[in-house]
C-alpha cells in the first residue's frame, strides 16, 4: 500500500511518497489503534508529521473507541473524529473501496493526504501514476510522429497554429495560483493544439495582442519569458526558476502587451542565478522544472510536454493533467 502527502514537501514534486508493507488501509489504521503515542509512530510509519492525521488515533484513545473491524466501521469513525479543516460540506474526507483521500489545510496552504492499496494503483493508472511517482525527473523518450494521445481530461485551449492532431500541454504546479483562491484548486493544464514542443517558443512569440488578453495567466507567462527569435521552450523555464517568491508571476507588469515590450521587463525581473536546489530538465518533447523557493514552501514545478511525449507514457500524462485539475483524482472524468 501507499501513502501520500501532496504538502509543501521539500522534494522536486511537492509531495511525500511512502511505501507501507500493509495490504489494506484498515489494516493500517486497525495496526496504530491505541498506540501511547500517536504523532510519533505516525512520523516513523510515514516519515514526517501529517496534519491533522494523529486526531483520529487521539480521539480513539481519549474516548475509548474500539478499533474498527470493516471499512464503514473506519469511515464512520474517520467522519466522526478526524481533524480536517475548511470542510464547509462534509466532502473532505472520502473513503473509497481501496483509497482514502483526505483534504484540509494547515492555515498557510491547502493539502492532500491518501492512502491507495496496491490494487487501486494497478487498477487506475491513469489517475493514480503520476500521484505515485517519486523519482526526478519524469522519463524523457517520446513515441514517432504519428502518434496518438486522447488526454480525457478537462484542459485550457489557447489556439496559436491551425488544427492538427499533435498538441502541447502546460501544468504549472504551485502555491500562488491567479486563477484560483485556493492553492488545490488549480484551474487546469492548457494545451496549445496543432503544435509539438519544438515549435512552440516561436508560436507564442508571434502572438501579438490584444488576442493574449483572453489567455489564461500562466500562458501569458509563458510567452513573456520566451527571449526574441528562441526556438527552445525550455530556456523560458530556465528563467522561470529565477524569478523569485512562493507567487512569481510578474503582477506589475502587462503580460499580454507586445512580446518585443514585455520580455525585457520580465528579464529585469530574474535573479542572477536559480535558487539553490532548483532542477531543470529539457528534452526534444518534455521540459520540466521543480523550482526552489525558500525552505517554507519548498519547491513549485512547471511541465512542458507534447503528445509524442504522452503517447510513449499515456497513464504518466493523464494523471499529471488530472493531478493539476482536481485534488482527488478519482474526481473529474470527462474532457472538454
Amino acid at each position: 500500500m501507499y501513502f501520500v502527502c501532496r504538502w509543501r514537501e521539500e522534494s522536486p514534486f511537492s509531495k511525500r511518497v511512502v511505501t507501507l508493507p500493509d495490504a489494506t488501509m484498515l489494516d493500517w489504521f486497525r495496526r496504530g489503534w491505541g498506540r501511547a503515542n500517536p504523532q510519533g509512530w505516525i512520523e516513523s510509519e510515514l516519515g514526517d508529521d501529517v496534519y491533522g492525521l494523529d486526531s483520529i488515533f487521539e480521539e480513539a484513545g481519549e474516548r475509548h473507541l474500539p478499533p474498527p473491524e470493516t471499512l464503514d466501521d473506519l469511515r464512520e469513525l474517520l467522519n466522526a473524529h478526524l481533524y480536517v479543516e475548511g470542510d464547509d460540506d462534509g466532502t473532505f474526507i472520502r473513503l473509497g473501496e481501496r483509497a482514502l483521500r483526505v483534504r484540509t489545510d494547515d492555515d498557510e496552504v491547502d493539502l492532500a493526504y491518501y492512502f491507495v492499496e496496491e490494487d487501486a494503483a494497478v487498477a487506475s493508472p491513469d489517475r493514480l501514476a503520476f500521484l505515485l511517482h517519486d523519482t526526478w525527473p519524469l522519463p524523457a523518450d517520446a513515441a514517432a510522429p504519428g502518434a496518438v494521445f486522447d488526454h480525457g481530461v478537462p484542459v485550457r485551449t489557447v489556439r496559436i497554429a491551425p488544427p492538427g492532431p499533435e498538441a502541447v500541454f502546460s501544468v504549472r504546479l504551485g502555491w500562488g495560483s491567479h486563477d484560483a483562491d485556493r492553492t488545490l484548486d488549480l484551474a487546469g493544464a492548457i494545451a496549445f493544439p496543432g503544435l509539438t514542443l519544438p515549435d512552440l517558443a516561436a508560436r507564442l512569440r508571434a502572438v501579438d495582442t490584444p488576442g493574449t488578453r483572453r489567455w489564461p495567466h500562466d500562458a501569458q507567462l509563458l510567452r513573456a519569458l520566451v527571449a526574441p527569435d528562441e526556438t527552445n521552450a525550455g530556456a523560458a523555464l530556465e528563467r522561470y526558476v529565477r524569478l523569485s517568491g512562493y507567487d512569481p508571476s510578474p503582477t506589475s507588469l502587462d503580460l499580454a502587451s507586445a512580446h518585443h515590450a514585455v520580455h525585457p521587463e520580465v528579464v529585469r525581473l530574474l535573479t542572477p542565478q536559480p535558487s539553490v536546489g532548483s532542477l531543470v530538465r529539457s528534452d526534444p518533447h518534455i521540459v520540466q522544472v521543480a523550482r526552489y523557493i525558500d525552505d517554507f514552501f519548498g519547491f513549485d514545478q512547471w511541465f512542458l510536454f507534447d503528445t509524442r511525449w504522452a503517447a510513449a507514457h499515456p497513464a504518466l500524462a493523464r494523471s499529471l493533467l488530472r493531478y493539476a485539475a482536481h485534488w482527488d483524482p478519482y474526481d473529474g472524468a470527462t474532457a472538454e
